[in-house]
């Protein structure tokens, strides 16, 4: 009987585990760093390691089957004498972003700041011995810049990265050792980054496509043990799945909510968390001394202005030079951005996407009473809002305050501005009783 007792208590205590592991509720704190990250709009994604140094991309371990123990090595090299975190910061706030995202570890294996949990990593086992994520985050909480971090999920240089996934095959590992160990591992470098470096606005996961679907991650016990240390800390991850119990924001990689483009996305339906789309401004994430095909700043600037319009944040990704600096040309971009928004920051800032859906001329942003049309594509001087149920006080440019005239019916509201829109983002604001 008592034995019969026992398998009961455990059916029990398995059931009410499960059922507690279903039901996260975030706290007032994250509610608010939620309302706030949306708030944001705008921030800078950094792809920055010992890859840089290949100038080839993050992924060039993987790509050219480099050996894990050889591509170590590259370690002792790395020496960012021209690494400025103020400088980094600065530049990040002069482009409008309120927030950066960097790699703390990517899928290489290699931590870029002083974890206790492996010796490679930035201060023990290169010869620079400083702690960028550290110096990174002092700046950041010094000049009002949330700090997330990228953590890499995945591993192509640790032997319990085991089962080996779909990717990091041919680097060379034994393979062998215990997951265990690995989620130990995660889990203690996890509590590093949270410890260690002040208030983390988020922890942006990836790497979990890299296993099958019905792979058990054990991604609540992270999550969990993620807001038991910062209860506000965002987590976001890039699964491109839909959201998952536990998480607080949604990425797009490389396209807007909705979208799939990339191919990244074909599961990925639009959930309710805060909606963020990453994306390069060339095509590499990591540092590649022959990609030059830099996006222009209207592109840029348009798919800033097309994230708001979907209701998301746009993260734009840098990959520093091995030295520690930003390309000239990323840079070039970032301040063109910032000008943009120095003008127009207030239809895009604390907005969200707008009454009317995504249009081929363009988004509507929202705050509040009023409405911000962005045209960026229209030939004609005329543009038909389908409006409904909505009375209008006013419609004027958004940068100089002039009229302009319009006509209401039933169904929408006709705007005629004279003549065909040639800015770069022609922006309208709507005032609704």
């Amino acid at each position: 009987m008592k034995h019969f007792i026992s398998i009961l208590m455990m059916i029990y205590l398995v059931y009410s585990g499960a059922l507690a592991q279903e039901n996260y509720i975030p706290t007032a704190e994250n509610l608010k760093n939620r309302e706030e990250f949306q708030d944001m709009k705008f921030g800078v994604f950094i792809h920055w390691g010992i890859y840089s140094m290949m100038a080839d991309g993050e992924w060039i371990m993987n790509n050219k089957n480099l050996n894990y123990k050889e591509y170590a090595l590259l370690a002792q090299g790395f020496y960012p004498s021209a690494f400025d975190a103020a400088k980094w910061v600065s530049d990040v706030k002069a482009s409008g972003a309120k927030y950066i995202c960097i790699t703390s570890r990517h899928h290489d294996g290699f931590s870029m700041f002083g974890t206790k949990q492996s010796p490679y990593n930035i201060v023990d086992a290169t010869p620079f011995k400083r702690d960028i994520i550290k110096e990174l985050a002092e700046e950041c909480h010094k000049q009002g810049i949330k700090l997330h971090f990228y953590y890499s999920i995945l591993d192509w240089s640790r032997d319990d990265y085991f089962p080996i996934g779909r990717s990091g095959r041919g680097v060379g590992r034994i393979n062998k050792g215990e997951w265990k160990t690995y989620h130990n591992f995660m889990l203690n470098q996890l509590t590093e980054l949270l410890t260690n470096y002040g208030e983390i606005g988020a922890i942006w996961f990836d790497g979990m496509w890299d296993q099958p679907e019905d792979f058990d991650w054990k991604l609540r016990e992270i999550y969990d043990h993620i807001h038991s240390i910062q209860p506000g800390c965002l987590i976001i991850n890039n699964h491109h799945l839909a959201p998952i119990e536990g998480e607080d924001g949604q990425t797009f990689e490389k396209d807007l909510p909705g979208q799939n483009q990339s191919g990244y996305s074909s599961t990925a339906t639009v959930g309710k968390l805060p909606l963020e789309t990453c994306e390069t401004m060339n095509h590499t994430w990591g540092y590649s001394i022959t990609d030059k095909d830099y996006k222009s700043e209207k592109e840029l600037i348009h798919y800033l202005v097309k994230a708001a319009g979907n209701n998301a944040n746009l993260l734009m990704n840098v990959g520093p030079r091995p030295n520690g600096e930003f390309p000239d040309i990323a840079i070039e971009r970032y301040l063109a951005i910032g000008r943009w928004l120095n003008e127009y920051g207030e239809s895009i800032y604390g907005t969200r996407g707008g009454i009317i859906e995504p249009r081929d001329w363009g988004v509507t942003t929202q705050k509040g009473n009023k409405i911000y049309v962005h045209i960026l594509n229209l030939e004609d001087d005329a543009l038909y809002l389908p409006i409904q149920g909505k009375m209008i006080a006013s419609v004027k440019q958004f940068i100089d305050g002039k009229p302009i005239k319009f006509t209401t019916s039933e169904k929408g509201i006709l705007l005629n501005l004279n003549s065909k829109p040639d800015a770069i983002d022609y922006v309208l604001e709507i005032d609704m009783k």
